[in-house]
């Protein structure tokens, strides 16, 4: 199915952690190998523009973007300008990471999450044609009035983060790639249908197609601490999974709402301790670096491209290293 160059290799880098330890893992993550650096796009985190300045700085040969931002708290015209501003910084390296955003993040600042696959589409498209030098008139799930930006930019690649069949068949369809926010090879089989779908209606001029999961990594020489470190992100892909994402996985859904109900309290604790193993082997890829390396050949069987999400695992910088071998392997 794959219709995109060779498949790329990316990391996903969570700026909870300082700017410039953002670009010191991202150093590190280029030289052993990585072709790709996304940084994670939450107001309760450091801003992801300003560490991917850093990034951009730092490093010399991988690409690197938001991944992903969306596109309400921040008008599209000024997200396609900030991807741009990035691009030239980066000397034409800049991808540009779009989704919806999560639902109770966006509650957060009192933001309703409106026509969701329309606003990213209609971000997609708005943001090409101003990359291209044009001025843009835009009455949609957001208004532009002759809006352009007064520098040149060059072609930027767009990937739309999606889970659900619309989303993905409209990054099929439209999008330069998706990022397929899963884990499972079971999950990857079922995109790669949605994917099929959209690419049946892609038009020819759009160019190649990049199907990459987005799968979140917790990689340790000790499985047991790579399953623990695993435990908050699973969390809280099961507590906004949809039912046949659960029954897919034999996940009780009982259990899955305990566990969102302890995270809409607060009470985080609670919600990770109620991480069953079923749910860490559904929604992370998590244990040694043998173990990682088979579940990652088994999702590339479907994907073109895998990048490794946060937690990485218990010790990051490790981890880096760890999957940078990781992935010679699944390479060779």
């Amino acid at each position: 199915m794959d219709e995109s160059d060779d498949g790329t290799i990316g990391v996903e880098l969570t700026p909870e952690m300082p700017v410039r330890s953002v670009a010191d893992l991202a150093v590190r993550a280029e030289e052993v190998g990585f072709d790709t650096v996304f940084v994670s796009a939450h107001y309760n985190n450091r801003d992801p523009f300003l560490a991917l300045s850093r990034v951009a700085s730092a490093t010399e040969s991988v690409r690197l973007g938001p991944g992903v931002v969306n596109p309400y708290e921040t008008h599209p015209v000024s997200l396609a300008s900030n991807v741009a501003t990035l691009d030239e910084l980066a000397d034409g390296r800049a991808v540009f990471g779009i989704g919806a955003g999560d639902p109770s993040t966006l509650a957060n600042l009192g933001i309703e999450r409106e026509r969701p696959l329309r606003r990213v589409l209609e971000t997609v498209r708005v943001s090409k044609r101003l990359w291209r030098g044009e001025r843009v008139d835009h009455d949609g799930t957001f208004t532009a009035v002759d809006a352009g930006l007064n520098y040149e930019v060059g072609p930027i690649p767009a990937y739309v983060g999606g889970q659900g069949p619309h989303m993905i068949r409209m990054a099929a369809k439209h999008a330069d790639g998706v990022l397929v926010n899963a884990s499972h090879p079971d999950d990857f089989a079922w995109a790669a249908e949605q994917v099929e779908t959209g690419l049946a209606d892609r038009p020819d001029d759009h160019g190649p197609f990049d199907f990459a999961a987005f799968a979140s990594v917790s990689v340790a020489a000790d499985a047991d601490a790579a399953r623990e470190a695993a435990r908050p992100p699973v969390a809280f892909v099961t507590a906004g999974a949809a039912p046949p994402v659960l029954d897919r996985h034999g996940i009780d859904h009982d259990r899955a709402e305990a566990v969102g109900d302890a995270i809409t309290a607060g009470e985080f604790s609670t919600a990770f301790d109620a991480v069953t193993p079923a749910m860490i082997d559904a929604f992370c890829v998590a244990g040694t670096p043998d173990t990682v390396a088979e579940r990652i050949e088994a999702v590339l069987d479907y994907a073109d491209s895998f990048v490794a999400g946060s937690p990485l695992g218990p010790d990051r910088e490790a981890a880096i290293e760890m999957l940078g071998s990781v992935f010679d392997r699944v390479r060779a």
